[in-house]
């Protein structure tokens, strides 16, 4: 399905015009249980685990180029992005991720970039073959990112179940290098990604799952890739739990657009109309692809919106930044590692885009009483490969007053 720019555009700017602008007061002292909450403590934790490339390599690749030009620069580019999934190895991250996620325990996680590498034969485009670009079809399993993570958690001894998988988007295109118009295509076979955000519930977890849903943003980015119009699609899911026979809450897991703070402020305004639970509090964990404390903008946006924009929508509808509840946003660095995730210790922690937000119920107040950030220290890294467990670091936090 495409997206006209135009009304793609039109919906967010209207957004951005009307826009109410709060920032989250930073916190540096760690909030006190109330003793009657001690008992019903909820770790809850945010995690993108990295599809595994720079999934932007064939839109750069085949900018400005059309026709034949394009699909043979389409087609060599997927050979080294495909290359650059099997360099960083999420075999071997899945196990850093699994041994992080069991150490903390959270009882709910939701997972970003939980992606599913798919294969299959080389299928050209017409008039090199009969199969028009992009069509999905491919069914070879490569890796996929919840099974192998699922597997891993139950060697760590501490087993998840997916109560939420929203599927995103569906891409496949020919790999191949050499030129078809030339007769010199080598290593052909077709790479088909499919994007998904998850939702973990600890297997030993007290709480219990009431309800559940999620959906794709009616707001996508549209992109060029080798001739033809391709959307980036996102989406959310949600659950409702409650520990035992008390007060449910909901719990919301999502990715905003990372190419573009107008698209990422609509899906925010998405997110918050269709999601926010009516009389109970609402926890919202995501990649939120904006970051407080940056107001560039971006060059491709048509409308200039700041990269802050979609964290200062969210917080302004009533959403607290629980990370800011706990510790100062210095302390909370989640995002700059490079595509191969092999950089050397430290890393470059530079910027907070990973959020765990809160929004208390009638009557409720929620306070933070430990965190985390997580997949960050050296410690993190795997010896053996030298790859980081994720180009993000985790954020954990663990909160009471959710069952008052």
């Amino acid at each position: 399905m495409r997206l006209r720019l135009r009304p793609w555009a039109g919906r967010a700017a209207v957004a951005a015009a009307g826009i109410s602008v709060v920032v989250a007061a930073a916190g540096t002292s760690p909030a006190q249980a109330r003793p009657d909450d001690a008992a019903t403590a909820t770790t809850v934790m945010t995690r993108n685990v990295y599809l595994g490339v720079d999934i932007q390599r064939p839109i750069k690749a085949t900018a400005g180029k059309t026709g034949l030009a394009a699909l043979v620069a389409l087609g060599n580019s997927n050979v080294e992005t495909r290359a650059i999934v099997d360099r960083t190895n999420f075999p071997r991250r899945s196990e850093l991720l699994a041994a992080e996620i069991a150490r903390e325990r959270p009882d709910l996680v939701g997972l970003q970039e939980v992606a599913l590498w798919r294969s299959g034969p080389l299928e050209l485009p017409p008039p090199f073959g009969t199969t028009p670009l992009g069509t999905p079809n491919s069914e070879q399993v490569d890796y996929d990112y919840l099974q192998l993570l699922l597997q891993d958690l139950r060697q760590e001894g501490v087993p998840y179940k997916a109560v939420v998988v929203q599927d995103e988007m569906d891409l496949e295109s020919p790999a191949f290098l050499g030129n078809p118009a030339l007769g010199t295509v080598t290593k052909g076979r077709d790479i088909r990604l499919t994007m998904r955000d998850v939702i973990l519930l600890r297997s030993s977890s007290n709480l219990r799952v009431l309800d559940k849903g999620s959906a794709q943003y009616d707001t996508k980015v549209p992109v060029n890739v080798g001739g033809s119009r391709l959307d980036i699609i996102r989406g959310y899911g949600w659950v409702d739990v409650a520990h035992g026979s008390g007060r449910s809450f909901r719990f919301v897991n999502t990715h905003l657009e990372a190419f573009s703070s107008l698209a990422a402020l609509g899906q925010a305004q998405e997110l918050l109309a269709e999601t926010t639970a009516a009389g109970r509090a609402t926890i919202l964990v995501c990649d939120c692809n904006s970051d407080p404390l940056n107001g560039t903008t971006k060059p491709t946006d048509p409308v200039p919106v700041p990269h802050w924009q979609p964290y200062r929508y969210i917080t302004g509808q009533g959403f607290t930044d629980m990370w800011l509840e706990w510790r100062p946003a210095n302390q909370g660095w989640t995002s700059g590692l490079n595509e191969y995730v092999d950089e050397p210790a430290p890393g470059s922690w530079t910027h907070r885009i990973d959020m765990i937000l809160a929004k208390p119920g009638p009557g409720q107040r929620l306070d933070v009483v430990a965190g985390e950030v997580t997949g960050d220290e050296p410690t993190a890294k795997d010896p053996a490969t030298g790859l980081w467990p994720s180009d993000h670091a985790g954020v954990v936090l663990t909160i009471t007053g959710l069952r008052g």
